[in-house]
């Protein structure tokens, strides 16, 4: 990457959550990327041109499991305060609402597994992250937690049949989403057999449905990933 290579920041919260396919794609798009975990999050987004808040098996308010969650709020707050695009990614999409004033509660409603549908609802229409992408579409889910109370100003852009925040805008460069873009098929690879089978989950059928639709998902993730760094060099320039 060269000097004037837009640089992101990606908070991971937990090690089997990754940035997955997104970095190879960003960094073809342009972007550097700087991954930190744990201790290393900044309260601010000095330096970056973009942040990105990942997923974790946690409640964004869960500071005694995860100490570094103060920081990565006060951050949430300053890259919305300061205008830097951010995107957080299922538990990253819960901090930024928490910390803007929305609302999560855990266990709530009935969690989603594998590949499931997203529909975009009419305020997506002009929003520029999910610009060019179809009415429904199919993407990666893994969580039993909801935001079930959006901050004030945030605009929902998409649900499904068990989730009605599956994507939100707050301001004019911040975003969540509950989905998983970043994660193709064989993130399934990685899940716990007996766990799911417990909620009464079969993960090879999961993986079977997940893996039938990663050619059209793959797709539209890319095309999510292409419109953010679009995003991200039109703020830098």
């Amino acid at each position: 990457m060269d000097s004037f290579s837009p640089r992101v920041l990606v908070v991971r919260n937990a090690e089997r959550s990754g940035l997955g396919r997104f970095w190879p794609w960003w960094e073809e798009m342009g972007l550097e990327i700087v991954e930190v975990s744990g201790d290393a999050v900044p309260a601010a987004p000095d330096g970056f041109d973009a942040v990105v808040l990942l997923g974790g098996g946690f409640l964004p308010d869960d500071d005694e499991r995860a100490p570094w969650l103060p920081a990565e709020r006060e951050l949430t707050r300053r890259s919305v305060a300061d205008g830097v695009p951010l995107l957080g990614i299922c538990l990253g999409a819960q901090v930024l609402a928490a910390a803007t004033g929305g609302v999560v509660r855990g266990d709530h409603g009935r969690p989603e597994r594998g590949s499931c549908r997203v529909a975009l609802l009419d305020e997506a229409g002009t929003d520029p992250l999910f610009a060019g992408l179809p009415g429904e579409f199919r993407v990666i889910e893994n969580h039993r937690d909801q935001i079930t109370e959006l901050p004030p100003g945030a605009v929902r852009l998409a649900e499904s049949a068990a989730c009605p925040v599956q994507a939100f805008r707050l301001g004019e460069w911040a975003w969540g989403v509950q989905f998983h873009p970043e994660a193709g098929a064989d993130r399934l690879e990685r899940w716990d057999e007996a766990a799911l089978a417990g909620a009464g989950l079969d993960l090879r059928a999961l993986r079977a449905e997940a893996e039938e639709a990663e050619p059209e998902s793959a797709r539209h993730a890319r095309h999510l990933a292409a419109n953010f760094a679009d995003l991200v060099r039109k703020v830098r320039s």
